[in-house]
């Protein structure tokens, strides 16, 4: 319709001229005869209806007119809606930017002797054999074999398995390979650290090796116990959820949820040098 009347409106507009013209022909030519009243009778009509017509046509182009006018208007109004998204979206990123800064500083005020490297995730591989992460970090900048890696918090997120130049391949906390001495920290039990290739399906691993006297309560903070001097004592790794009887009956083992969020992480710590503490 909006075409029209666009194409077509002239012509319309001259029909519409056109037909009142002759009509006021025909009226002027009768005069004030008889034949005048029966002309005017009979043009009554269509200058009424040359009238509608001609109402009709101005109403369209009216019409299509400011349509084409609400159209560009409501463009507007979604460009000035996606840009005000986008600079929110921007905020809220700044804000966990600086969420996350403060905590790092909090971090390296509490763990002065760590010498960190940040690195971004890039890539992850969750498999029933593996559970890894790729940093944009390597032997470039200084990582190696063996380094922790932490999130912001200063919680465990797992430990360099291999290392390129300038990249290095992270087994987390829930691998099955990973292995590594772990303590309770309200008992200052000691015990091990390990995968499960059930537990890594679940996001969670054990802790094994328990003394037998060992207190355990659900809840319970797991640390980096800092045995053998390899790794950094004191970095949190989870929260013991249950407890359970060994498949021999002769031990227990304690199922451990991370604490760190590995699903979620986008930036990471790898701590490169550390102070041993004997």
């Amino acid at each position: 319709m909006k075409r029209f009347f666009r194409e077509n409106r002239g012509l319309l507009l001259l029909c519409a001229l056109l037909l009142t013209g002759v009509l006021w022909a025909l009226s002027v030519l009768g005069g004030g005869s008889l034949l005048s009243a029966v002309v005017n009778l009979l043009v009554t009509p269509f200058r009424s209806a040359s009238g509608a017509v001609a109402g009709w046509v101005e109403e369209g182009y009216d019409y299509a007119f400011r349509y084409e006018e609400l159209l560009r208007e409501l463009e507007a109004v979604k460009e000035r809606n996606a840009q005000l998204e986008a600079a929110a979206r921007a905020g809220e990123d700044a804000v966990r930017e600086a969420d996350r800064l403060r905590d790092l500083m909090g971090l390296a005020e509490r763990r002065a002797d760590f010498e960190m490297e940040a690195a971004s995730i890039v890539m992850r591989t969750s498999s029933s054999w593996q559970a890894t992460v790729t940093l944009n970090k390597g032997i470039r900048q200084g990582v190696a074999q063996g380094d922790c890696v932490v999130d912001q918090y200063g919680n465990l997120v797992g430990v360099v398995r291999s290392v390129d130049f300038n990249s290095c391949l992270v087994a987390t906390v829930v691998d099955a390979e990973l292995e590594l001495g772990g303590r309770v920290a309200r008992t200052d039990a000691d015990a091990v650290l390990e995968g499960d290739f059930t537990l890594m399906l679940e996001g969670r691993l054990k802790l094994s090796y328990l003394p037998a006297d060992t207190e355990l309560i659900a809840g319970d903070q797991i640390v980096t116990s800092g045995v053998g001097m390899r790794y950094p004592a004191g970095l949190v790794v989870g929260a013991i959820r249950s407890v359970h009887t060994e498949a021999d009956g002769l031990g227990r083992y304690a199922v451990v949820e991370p604490t760190a969020h590995l699903d979620e992480l986008k930036y990471v710590y790898i701590i490169k040098e550390f102070e041993v503490v004997e």
